[in-house]
């Protein structure tokens, strides 16, 4: 445990007349100097926090394969088109983006390769719950994660190995198999479970997939908010971290969008690619920077990962709404269309009975 070591100056007087001038917890006192236990409030809110988050997305993760079905969540392993064009921009257009984006805005080496770290982690599990409210192609949605973070396993080491050789030795970034492993595992093993859920008892399925997207969006929420109260301390960054942190997600769903629509996929799974592109693991990142850096590079960079979260969930938050308020408006504007073929049928059948001397059914009336 990190220790701290807290001095002040008393007399003799005053340490006669007031013998606990230590602190009671600390462990170590010499006179008037004691060494004091250091502040263990973020490692243990992070294991909490860890634990927690761990159980409910697993939760979350079952409820979203209630909503899959087998034959075509096989069919796009089978025709792996959708998953490759997410592959292609997952592990193209992230890193890339990422290494223009230190290019243009000069950042410092140790910040640039957080940035590129983050272009190279595979897709968060967050894009299913959007994808679900955007009424993506779940299949595919899910069938992307799960690839991209297996694919992760060695995709990783290589997009490093090319794009941070500007900056540093990709050498001394420590990669988290077991990580990115038990990622993969708490992604297959609910997601079977609610295929299978799905399979065996449909409409106990759909009761678990709306409790299970309303959770799913709370727990984004959690994640952001916790996130914050966690890093309390790590907020002074560099200001073009936050333009970066800014600029990245919005171009990964746009550009994500713009191939999956050049590479020909329909509307619903453009949406899907897109969101699936944009965000990104950040507590892998995360995990990563940790793991690779020293405390004293950590305050030039460690913050990123959150900053990124964050803007990845508020452009989310506005591709949401947005698709929300198209829907209503086309299906307001097409319910009015059909109300206005429906009366001008009506209009032009009377008249024509009228002239041919017919009669007009009480269906026209």
């Amino acid at each position: 445990m990190q220790t701290y070591l807290l001095s002040q100056q008393f007399n003799s007087g005053s340490l006669a007349e007031n013998s606990t001038a230590c602190p009671a917890n600390a462990t170590i006192c010499n006179g008037a100097s004691c060494v004091l236990p250091g502040d263990n409030f973020n490692e243990i809110l992070s294991i909490a926090l860890s634990t927690v988050l761990t159980i409910m997305l697993a939760l979350v993760m079952f409820s979203m394969g209630c909503n899959v079905e087998l034959q075509k969540f096989w069919g796009h392993i089978k025709r792996p088109w959708g998953i490759f064009v997410g592959f292609l921009c997952q592990f193209g257009i992230m890193p890339l983006t990422a290494f223009l984006l230190s290019l243009a805005f000069d950042v410092l080496p140790i910040q640039a390769v957080v940035v590129l770290i983050m272009g190279c982690c595979p897709g968060g599990t967050a894009s299913n719950v959007i994808a679900y409210w955007v009424e993506g192609d779940m299949d595919l949605s899910i069938s992307m994660t799960t690839c991209s973070t297996l694919f992760a396993m060695g995709m990783m080491p290589l997009c490093l190995f090319l794009y941070t050789k500007t900056w540093t030795d990709s050498n001394a970034i420590v990669l988290p198999y077991d990580s990115i492993g038990i990622s993969l595992v708490a992604l297959v093993i609910p997601i079977s479970l609610g295929m299978y859920v799905k399979h065996k008892w449909p409409s106990k399925a759909k009761i678990i997939l709306k409790v299970g997207s309303i959770a799913g969006a709370v727990l984004i929420v959690i994640i952001a908010v916790v996130g914050g109260i966690l890093y309390r301390g790590s907020w002074i960054i560099s200001p073009k971290l936050w333009i970066i942190g800014t600029i990245f997600p919005a171009a990964g769903y746009s550009l994500g969008f713009l191939l999956a629509r050049v590479a020909g996929l329909p509307w619903h799974r453009c949406r899907t690619v897109s969101l699936e592109t944009g965000m990104q693991n950040t507590q892998l990142c995360t995990t990563i920077v940790q793991l690779s850096f020293s405390p004293e590079e950590l305050e030039l960079m460690f913050t990123f990962p959150l900053i990124y979260s964050i803007f990845q969930l508020l452009f989310a938050l506005l591709i949401l709404i947005g698709y929300r308020v198209y829907r209503r408006h086309r299906i307001k504007t097409k319910t009015d269309v059909e109300k206005t073929e429906e009366k001008e049928d009506s209009k032009s059948t009377s008249s024509h009975a009228q002239i041919n001397g017919g009669f007009v059914s009480n269906e026209t009336k």
